[in-house]
This record gives structure tokens, C-alpha cells and sequence, in this order.
């Protein structure tokens, strides 16, 4: 088809050239004829030649236009030779290679007229393969290939295979296959050209539908031995009937429970009708109503037959039109049920009388529940009254011991004879065991009346222990020991308050029960913990006793120090709060060791300030306003501050102070207040109402026997100093000393 059209256009150039040879062959002619018949009307002979002459140039000039003409004509002729046997060439190439693939293949222009195609395109086709020619229309073709029901489609609906086959043409958006009448499969895939044309290719895959339908029959034969090995598998008879209600599928318990032979059992059964005539033989007389066909939906029934089984028969009604049975002996499991029934009766009467038994208990138990909670409330109640009794007996037994500390510091700060002097030291030395004992029977008392609540934060080793070397640095020295603090960055998690009074209680039982040698306060780390230990060089402590040591009033003499008896016991508590262990390592003769752990919370150094610089003025030109209720108190603190070169002010009440003279209101420097007056009115109170009328901020000092650390917050918060009773006349003269800048 190639050829013919490439010859055409050779035609046609052709045509043209010898067309324009011939115009100019005519117009030679005629300017030749034109000159020879061409005269001067007058004669002139001049004229005639010059007329000659002009015509000569122009003929000339023609005939070399002619002949380059003639030239191009050749050139053209050659290269359109040339371009012939090319297309020619490609023609044969092209045709060689369409003819050399196994698929048909054929291209039809953007008119759908049929350019070219090969024999394997027209093998498809041999009922009218001489129909199909270069030049046809696709549409005259799939009508020629429908009239010939060449294709499985064409056979039963002829036009509209014809009229789907011309639309998937046009839109030519890929593939499809074509089921041709002989039993091929052809598979078309189809493409538009950029003329607007279409390519197709046709390829047999009949060998392939051929594989495919193997594959499948294979995969349908296996599913068909899964599915009966399924039903084989289940317990119970099953059996599945066609729409045409003719036997498809039926498992091996289906044969013993309708007492089938198996080798004649497809025969009995092979219809749904003779199912039901079986049935209505061996099991059930009515079998149609258990058995018979079900159209849509399902059901279950219970038979019982004359041989004593009981059958569950269920039916199930295909989507299909089908119908699927299943048949269960239970006649155990109704057995079961009626004995379980009859035991659910038995028991039902058992159960009443356990029923009223648990009523009873339950009675009882909600009688017990309610004595209980009464005597959780006593409890409760007495150790409310335990705690308001220790607050108030801290009151009144520090209070005559308070005024006792400062009679006998007023005296000891008096000139007095060597035996006197003696005397005072003996009675301070008591005050200081009966003030001892005291506060650690309030603290155990506190702490076992959970009056205590841990406030746990974030702590810095290294200002505890700074503040320990200094507390307990003038005890050391007094008895000649060395004691050695470790410096530490150390920070932990625990109640400061409560850490401090473990580490108290373990360096005053040290320094007290250390002759010679040292004392040492170091901390080390263990994994997520810092354990904080006090070591000394005293006796040891023999290991049978290390128990005893951490109980209430249990003490050890080694020649000389006694204790009272329960710091450790307050250590023991005081860790259980916290959840700090308490440990000891010791032996006779090589010291002791008590260790507190408290868990890590963060390592780093607080920043310290540096003091700055004051004016003291020293507590000689002090002015100091004392309110207590109690006179002797008054008096015992007059005594010591006048003996310290202060200017006193006494007054039992904020009133009595209000009726002093202006002049000495207006120079009181300090105010130091009980806690506790008259009338339920505290000393925090009475501080503030003076400062309104003196009109500034004088220091104020609460001293109180209240050890509770809420109280001590509250007051600290609000500005306020706190000194606990009784009072030690050093740490008052320390704070006053302070204040006085």
C-alpha cells in the first residue's frame, strides 16, 4: 500500500513537468512565428531589424529559462528515481517485518480506511480475508467478520458485536480480547498514531486461556478436596443439594447418622426426594417437615426417633436457589441439659440456705465493720487528745524550766564564791538533762502520734553540714576530740528538719561516747543514692546489741558518758518516715559506724553570699520589750538581760505594755513575746499590734514551747524570729547580738 501511494505522488510530480515543457515550448513557437510574420507597415527596413534584434534577446533569455528548466526537470526526475527505490526499499523492509512477526497487525488512517496489514492478520479472518483491503473502512470489515460469525459474540448478537467492536476501535484505549468461533482467543491492543490513525495487534492466546483454564480446573479440584475433607471433618452430617435439588456434596458422619450404606448411599440420596423418602423409612415419619425443601431463609428442629436419638436437623437456603442440611445427635447433650436441669433444682434449695447463711455472716460481718470503724473513731479521738495533751503538757512543763534556765543563767552571770559557782554549773547541768529528756519524749511522742509530716525537697549537703561543724564544733573541743566534716556538692531528696535530727542524734552519741580520737561526717555515693555516715574511734558496739540500741531507753556505759536513752530510737522513726535506711557497723574495740541513706536529687553548689559589713551596736545599748504572761518568767528575763547591760521593758500583756512611758516605747529596739497568753491571745499578734503604734518594723521574737513545724513556718514566714523553750541563754544572746545591727 506504501508503494502505490509513493508512485502516485511520482505520477503527479511528473505530470506537472511535462506540462510546464510543454507551455514553454508553445511559447517559443509562438515568439518565432510572431517575429517572422512581423512587418513595418512603412517599410522600414531599420525598424524591422531592431524589431528583429529585441525579439533575438528575448527569445534567448526564454530558451535559457527553458533549459534551466529542462535542468531542474532532470534533477527533479533523478531524485524522484532515487526517492522511488528508496520507498521501494523501505516498503519491502516494512512489509518484511510485519510479515515476520507471529501477531496480526494492521494500521488504518485517520479516515479508518485500512492502509496495510499482514497474512497472520488475515489468517484470522479466512471467511473474508479477500474482502479485506488496503482502502476498506474498519467498519465494513467488523460487518463482513459479524455476518460470517467468526467470533463467539458475532454468533448470537451479530450487530451488537459489531457496533461494540467498531466503539472499543474508535476509542482505541488499549486491550481486549476477542473469542473467536474455532476456539481461539485473540487478545486486540490498540493505539492511535500521531495522524490520527490507529495501530492494532492481534495476538492468539488461545494457548495461554488454554493453561489458564488447566490452572483453574486444577485450583477448582483441589478446593473440592479441601472442601471435603472440611466436611468430613465436621461432626455432623452434612449434605448440599443443587437448585435442580440433585445431591452436590455430602460428608461421612451424614452416612452413620442416617444409616447409610456407603456404597449405595450416593444412589439413596442422589435427589432431595428420595432424602425425604429415606428419612420418613428409618428416622421419622413426618421427615417432610424436617427435611422437605426450604426456598429462602433457614430453621431447626429437634426429632426424636424409635430408636431413642434425638436429631437436630438445620436447613439453610442457598443464594443460588440451593439448600444445605445439616444433621446433630443430641441426644447426650438433651441428656446433659435435663440433668443439669435437675441439679439446677437440687441446687436451687442449696443455695437458699447458703443465701440466708451469707445474710447472717454478712450481718455479722457489717456489725463487726461498724464496731470497728467505732473504735477506729476512739482512736482516732485519743490520739487527737494525745497530741492536744503533749502540745499543752509542752507548755506547762517547759514553762517552770524556762524560768529555772534563766534564774541560773542570771546567777552564773554573777560574781559568786567557787562553791556557789559550782552549785549553779550542777543545777544548769541538770536543767540541761531534764530539757533533753524532754524534748526527745515530745519528739517520740510526735512522731508515733504521726503529728510530724515529712516536707520533702530538694536538700544541700554542703549547708548541713556546715551547720552541724558549727553546732557541734564546741562540743569536740570541750572533750578534746577532733571532729572532721567532709565538704561535699552532694544534693539529696529528704526532709531537712528531720535529716538534720538523724545527723544530730549520730554526732552527739559519737562525740558522747568517744574518749580519744575523731569524729568524721562524710558522704559517698551508691548508685542512685548518697549514703551519709558518722564514724568514730570510741569502744564499738558489740553486734548482739545492735538491735537493742535503736529501742526506747536502751543505753550502754562505758566508764563515764551516759545518754538517755532514746536519740536513736528517734533516728529509728525518724528514717522509717522518710524512708531513709538506718544502718550500723561496729564491733568492740574499733569504733562505730551509723549510716543514713537518702536517695540523690541533683549535684551542684549553692552560691553563698558574702556578709556585709554593719554597725553593731552591742546588746549593752539594747532597748528590749518582754511579754509574758507568767511573772516569774518576766523576772528570770529580766535578770538575764539586765546582767547583759540591756534596757528591759516587762509587761504581762499587750495592755500593760501599752501603759508604759512613750519614751521607752519609742526606744525598744527588740520584742521578744510568749506565744501563748491569756485570753487565747498569741504573741504574733501582740507583735503586730505594737508595730502599728510604735509606726515601724521592730524585730520580734516568738519563744514558745510549741515544737510543731507548721507554727514555725507560719511565724518565720510572717517575719518573726522563733526560739523554743526553754530558752538557751546563748542562743538568745546570739539572735539578740544578730538583731542588733
Amino acid at each position: 500500500m506504501l508503494k502505490a501511494a509513493n508512485d502516485v505522488v511520482l505520477d503527479d510530480r511528473l505530470r506537472c513537468l511535462e506540462v510546464e515543457n510543454a507551455k514553454l515550448r508553445r511559447i517559443n513557437a509562438a515568439l518565432i512565428g510572431r517575429v517572422e510574420r512581423s512587418t513595418d507597415l512603412q517599410g522600414n527596413a531599420f525598424s524591422a531589424f531592431e524589431t528583429a534584434i529585441s525579439l533575438e534577446g528575448k527569445v534567448r533569455e526564454r530558451t535559457a529559462d527553458l533549459e534551466r528548466a529542462l535542468s531542474e526537470l532532470a534533477a527533479s526526475n533523478a531524485a524522484l528515481a532515487h526517492a522511488r527505490d528508496a520507498a521501494d526499499s523501505a516498503r519491502r523492509r516494512l512489509g518484511d517485518a510485519i510479515e515476520s512477526i507471529n501477531e496480526g497487525f494492521a494500521i488504518f488512517d485517520a479516515d479508518d480506511r485500512l492502509v496495510l496489514c499482514n497474512q497472520t492478520y488475515l489468517s484470522l479472518w479466512p471467511d473474508v480475508a479477500d474482502r479485506i483491503v488496503p482502502g476498506a473502512r474498519f467498519e465494513d470489515i467488523a460487518g463482513a467478520i459479524g455476518d460470517s460469525r467468526a467470533s463467539l459474540g458475532a454468533m448470537v448478537a451479530p450487530d451488537r458485536w459489531v457496533s461494540e467492536r467498531v466503539a472499543q476501535h474508535r476509542i482505541a484505549g488499549g486491550g481486549h480480547v476477542i473469542a473467536l468461533s474455532d476456539g481461539r482467543w485473540i487478545q486486540v491492543n490498540e493505539r492511535r498514531t500521531s495522524e490520527g490513525g490507529v495501530v492494532g495487534v492481534y495476538t492468539d492466546i488461545t494457548d495461554i486461556r488454554a493453561e489458564d483454564a488447566r490452572e483453574r480446573a486444577r485450583e477448582l479440584a483441589e478446593r473440592a478436596l479441601v472442601l471435603q475433607g472440611t466436611l468430613d471433618a465436621i461432626p455432623q452430617g452434612v449434605c448440599v443439594f443443587g437448585r435442580d435439588h440433585a445431591l452436590l456434596a455430602w460428608n461421612d458422619p451424614l452416612l452413620a447418622l442416617l444409616k447409610l450404606n456407603p456404597v449405595t448411599a450416593k444412589h439413596r440420596i442422589a435427589h432431595h426426594d428420595a432424602l425425604v423418602d429415606w428419612c420418613a423409612r428409618t428416622l421419622w415419619r413426618d421427615a417432610a417437615a424436617a427435611v422437605g425443601w426450604l426456598s429462602a431463609g433457614e430453621d431447626a428442629v429437634i426429632r426424636r426417633g424409635e430408636d431413642g436419638r434425638s436429631i437436630e436437623v438445620r436447613r439453610r437456603a442457598m443464594p443460588e436457589g440451593g439448600l444445605v442440611l445439616t444433621f446433630d445427635d443430641v441426644t447426650e447433650r438433651l441428656r446433659a441439659a435435663e440433668a443439669l436441669r435437675e441439679t439446677n433444682e437440687t441446687l436451687e434449695a442449696r443455695v437458699a440456705e447458703r443465701t440466708a447463711e451469707l445474710q447472717r455472716e454478712i450481718a455479722e460481718r457489717v456489725a463487726a465493720e461498724a464496731a470497728l470503724r467505732d473504735a477506729k473513731t476512739a482512736a482516732e479521738q485519743a490520739n487527737l487528745s494525745k497530741t492536744r495533751f503533749l502540745a499543752a503538757a509542752s507548755h506547762d512543763l517547759l514553762q517552770p524550766l524556762n524560768a529555772a534556765r534563766l534564774f541560773v543563767s542570771a546567777l552564773a552571770a554573777r560574781r559568786l564564791a567557787s562553791e556557789n559557782r559550782q552549785l549553779v554549773q550542777q543545777s544548769a547541768s541538770a536543767l540541761d538533762s531534764i530539757e533533753d529528756l524532754l524534748e526527745a519524749l515530745l519528739e517520740i511522742s510526735k512522731l508515733d502520734a504521726g503529728a510530724i509530716t515529712p516536707e520533702v525537697c530538694d536538700v544541700p549537703l554542703c549547708e548541713l553540714f556546715q551547720a552541724l561543724r558549727g553546732e557541734f564544733a564546741l562540743m569536740a573541743a570541750e572533750r578534746g576530740l577532733s571532729l572532721e566534716v567532709e565538704a561535699t556538692e552532694v544534693w539529696v531528696r529528704s526532709d531537712p528538719r528531720l535529716l538534720r535530727r538523724i545527723l544530730q542524734n549520730f554526732l552527739s552519741n559519737a562525740l558522747r561516747y568517744t574518749r580519744e580520737g575523731d569524729v568524721r561526717m562524710s558522704v559517698r555515693l551508691e548508685g542512685a543514692g548518697a549514703v551519709i555516715a558518722v564514724a568514730d574511734t570510741g569502744p564499738g558496739i558489740d553486734p548482739a546489741h545492735h538491735r537493742e540500741i535503736f529501742e526506747e531507753f536502751r543505753r550502754f556505759d562505758d566508764g563515764g558518758a551516759r545518754g538517755i536513752g532514746l536519740g536513736l530510737a528517734i533516728v529509728q522513726r525518724a528514717g522509717r518516715m522518710l524512708g531513709h535506711p538506718i544502718a550500723l557497723d561496729s564491733a568492740p574495740g574499733r569504733g562505730s559506724t551509723f549510716t543514713v541513706s537518702a536517695p540523690i536529687a541533683a549535684m551542684g553548689v549553692r552560691s553563698q553570699q558574702a556578709p556585709r559589713p554593719g554597725v553593731r551596736r552591742g546588746l549593752s545599748a539594747r532597748a528590749v520589750l518582754v511579754i509574758d504572761n507568767e511573772r516569774t518568767i518576766l523576772d528570770g528575763m529580766r535578770a538575764v538581760l539586765e546582767g547583759w547591760g540591756c534596757r528591759v521593758v516587762a509587761a504581762l500583756s499587750e495592755d500593760e505594755a501599752g501603759r508604759a512611758p512613750r519614751c521607752a516605747l519609742d526606744a525598744v529596739d527588740v520584742i521578744l513575746a510568749d506565744y501563748h497568753l491569756d485570753d487565747g491571745v498569741t504573741g504574733d499578734a501582740v507583735i503586730a499590734s505594737l508595730r502599728r503604734r510604735l509606726g515601724r518594723a521592730v524585730p520580734g521574737v516568738i519563744i514558745t514551747a510549741d515544737r510543731m513545724p507548721d507554727l514555725r513556718d507560719r511565724l518565720v514566714s510572717s517575719g518573726l524570729h522563733v526560739l523554743q523553750k526553754p530558752v538557751k541563754p546563748a542562743q538568745l544572746r546570739a539572735l539578740l547580738a544578730r538583731l542588733s545591727g
